[in-house]
């Protein structure tokens, strides 16, 4: 796939089934995502990888999470969101690691671990697979934190959703670049 005909036609796709990529497949979009800005070279970032019955687990920390912050959550919910992680067959948690530094403030320390996320779903699209981004209060559960030893200072990006596309894919919208470019004069 050409590189400007991928930018331009990246979609997330909320529909994701197996095959997921895997094997040198996998490195190669590893690999891409790596090459996010980095600036002082912190690699701000990590990835967590949940498959087959890690997906299970990842779904018990959202319950586990549900029913510390309510105790009498329904079953229905907790149902949810145990099954919510097998909307794909992989999902990734990308997590923004904070170190003091006294010339890359946090925040672009945040931009480069987002960075990451958006390189895994532009690799992904390379590759011939799709993915998409989701993130939710999930993201900022303590619980979920904690259970996935994410540091407090550190942030949960979201979970990017991973596998092969079923049906059609959305229709992008068109921008008109006037209403988001301006020239300062």
């Amino acid at each position: 796939m050409q590189a400007m005909e991928l930018l331009l036609n990246r979609n997330s796709h909320p529909r994701l089934v197996e095959p997921a990529p895997k094997g040198q497949v996998m490195e190669r979009i590893y690999q891409a995502a790596l090459r996010a800005p980095d600036h002082a070279r912190l690699t701000p970032w990590r990835l967590i990888e949940f498959r087959g019955k890690s997906l299970d687990d990842l779904g018990e920390i959202f319950a586990q999470a549900k029913v510390y912050q309510d105790p009498g959550a329904s079953f229905e919910d907790l149902t949810r969101l145990r099954n919510m992680t097998h909307r794909a067959p992989l999902v990734i948690a990308v997590i923004a690691k904070i170190q003091e530094h006294p010339k890359v403030p946090a925040s672009e320390q945040l931009l480069s671990a987002a960075c990451v996320a958006h390189g895994l779903l532009l690799a992904a699209e390379a590759e011939g697979f799709a993915a998409i981004w989701r993130s939710g209060s999930l993201c900022f559960d303590p619980q979920v934190k904690q259970s996935l030893k994410i540091k407090l200072d550190d942030a949960l990006l979201g979970f990017i959703y991973m596998g092969s596309p079923v049906g059609r894919r959305k229709t992008l919208p068109e921008y008109t670049i006037a209403d988001f470019v301006e020239t300062w004069e």
